[in-house]
């Protein structure tokens, strides 16, 4: 038989029009928000005002049962980030920066940038503060971050208590502001605004996938917004929590008081707070909501205007959850379901069923393998071995699942209570980590039967406990929280280096300022540099006065 000349030539049409025609890498722009709780129209309340977020949910999967893996900033953000849960890494303060227990980690970012994405970062992405910061490593460019302040009005900024006589308790100004003020006043507003011209960017260069972070600043303390966000609301027909004490038999160190808003100026030190006050944290609350939805909105209307949004995933995703006075608390700092449930949405187009609710278990470290399955990615070969499941046959089919439980965890002192969530129970062990089980102190909550967490059924039910228990059994245990090694070496401290003479050295032209390019001039690691330039010029004016490079370089 033979074969026909033209075949080989056919062949080869099919083949380069196949490669003409292969599906482009899919965008990513991941919506980061602090101190978001599940509080938004979506996810059925009928009292807030958000209806961008509620937009992108009509344009995706919402999952209804979703779980920070620790209800404070910078442990859920690393988890995030690496895939793993804070009791892999052992961190579960905001100081420890993740690099230091795990400094050969592959973050999410890093990952696809290592592919061939363009990443980049605005706003709060890494818990930023406390001694911790952002990860160049994971930026193809530097992290980005709005400079405005948090009051428009001076009066707010004053610190203490009654008469200013406080500022060691209350080293914070007001916990409040509705200003009249453009929404650019504040850092959000900026954010939205950059985050257009990295859109605009984009669009350019059709070629190159990115990966956008815009990560919001608000509903977090202080509750700052422009005034038209309150006057959205009626603050009088706020109705106030109605379980004001504890889980009744719950450990007496497993609730908080609220000690982070008792930091801002006018907040009782201690007690319960008037219903006046608490209505209008609540008021708010909602106000810096409403504030955010609508700079995500113009974030979306660019998206959609530029013809991003066809080839582009969304994600939208809560750090933790918040306490609006449930149970006298306030903030999150706990493993109850007001702090560790969180808003969780997924749209990518073309695999997530739109408008749909999914009942499913999930957690923020299944974010990391449903993005390399939805871009066709490996899993990194770092030395974390990723926790999480992927989602992507949830996004496909709402009804369906990958998991019946998921993780969490809240420090107190040397104990750690690790969690376990199921669809109807919690579990909390309490225990210092590598203590034996029967030292451990527990908590367990039905939510079939009691969705408030008014009574601890540990004692009550030890069925469900051993059930649990055995759950939690499968997983490693907890490490205990990362310390710096310490010194054992008999070397002297090496000296310090004189930033004086340094500063002289590089000016070069002797007039007093160093340059950005006089800056960058022969630094040890040319690739992280650029991001310290902008940390020392605290004037913002492209230069560093002598002062300026000599206290940064200290810091």
């Amino acid at each position: 038989m033979k074969t026909s000349p033209l075949r080989p030539v056919i062949a080869f049409f099919l083949l380069a029009s196949s490669l003409l025609h292969a599906a482009p890498k899919p965008n990513v722009l991941l919506i980061c928000v602090d101190d978001l709780k599940p509080l938004l129209g979506c996810y059925g309340d009928k009292t807030v005002k958000s209806p961008n977020i509620d937009r992108l949910a009509s344009r995706g999967v919402v999952f209804d049962r979703a779980y920070c893996n620790q209800a404070v900033c910078a442990p859920s953000r690393n988890s995030l980030m690496t895939g793993v849960r804070p009791t892999t890494l052992g961190i579960y303060d905001l100081a420890t920066n993740f690099r230091k227990a795990v400094p050969g980690a592959i973050t999410l970012t890093q990952h696809f940038q290592q592919q061939g994405w363009a990443t980049s970062a605005l706003g709060k992405i890494m818990h930023v503060g406390h001694g911790n910061g952002e990860d160049a490593a994971s930026w193809g460019v530097p992290h980005w971050h709005p400079r405005a302040g948090q009051y428009q009005n001076p009066a707010n900024e004053a610190r203490g208590g009654p008469n200013n006589q406080d500022k060691a308790n209350q080293p914070r100004g007001a916990a409040y502001e509705a200003a009249d003020v453009p929404d650019n006043s504040y850092g959000d507003g900026r954010i939205a605004e950059e985050a257009l011209l990295r859109l605009r960017a984009a669009k350019e260069k059709p070629d190159q996938p990115f990966f956008l972070a815009v990560g919001f600043l608000k509903p977090h303390l202080p509750f700052c917004a422009p005034q038209k966000y309150w006057d959205l609301y009626d603050r009088a027909a706020f109705p106030l929590p109605e379980r004001r004490t504890a889980p009744d038999g719950a450990p007496s160190y497993a609730p908080q008081s609220g000690g982070e808003l008792r930091q801002y100026a006018g907040i009782p030190g201690k007690g319960n707070l008037p219903d006046d006050l608490q209505r209008t944290l609540i008021h708010g609350y909602h106000a810096a909501v409403s504030y955010m939805d609508a700079q995500l909105g113009k974030v979306l209307d660019e998206l959609d205007r530029l013809s991003l949004s066809p080839n582009t995933i969304v994600i939208l995703w809560g750090d933790h959850g918040w306490h609006l006075g449930d149970h006298a608390i306030w903030c999150k700092h706990t493993n109850y379901e007001q702090a560790t449930r969180i808003p969780f949405i997924i749209a990518a187009p073309g695999v997530s069923r739109a408008a749909s609710h999914s009942a499913a278990m999930v957690e923020t470290v299944d974010l990391y393998p449903t993005l390399l399955e939805l871009a066709n990615l490996p899993t990194p070969a770092g030395p974390l071995k990723l926790e999480g499941n992927s989602l992507v046959p949830v996004l496909k089919n709402p009804d369906t699942s990958v998991k019946d439980h998921i993780f969490h965890a809240y420090p107190r002192g040397e104990r750690l209570g690790r969690a376990v969530r199921t669809a109807t129970h919690r579990l909390v062990e309490w225990k210092i980590p590598g203590a034996a089980p029967d030292s451990a102190e527990l908590e367990l909550y039905d939510y079939k039967n009691d969705p408030a967490e008014t009574k601890n059924l540990a004692a009550s039910d030890p069925d469900t406990v051993a059930k649990l228990r055995a759950i939690l059994t499968t997983q490693p245990e907890a490490k205990p929280q990362w310390r710096e090694p310490a010194d054992k070496s008999d070397k002297p401290a090496a000296p310090k280096p004189d930033r004086a003479a340094m500063f002289t050295r590089r000016d070069k032209n002797g007039d007093g300022q160093l340059t950005r390019e006089e800056f960058l001039k022969d630094q040890p690691d040319p690739d992280k540099a650029p991001a310290r330039f902008p940390l020392f010029d605290k004037d913002s004016n492209g230069t560093l006065s002598r002062e300026e490079f000599i206290q940064g370089g200290t810091r």
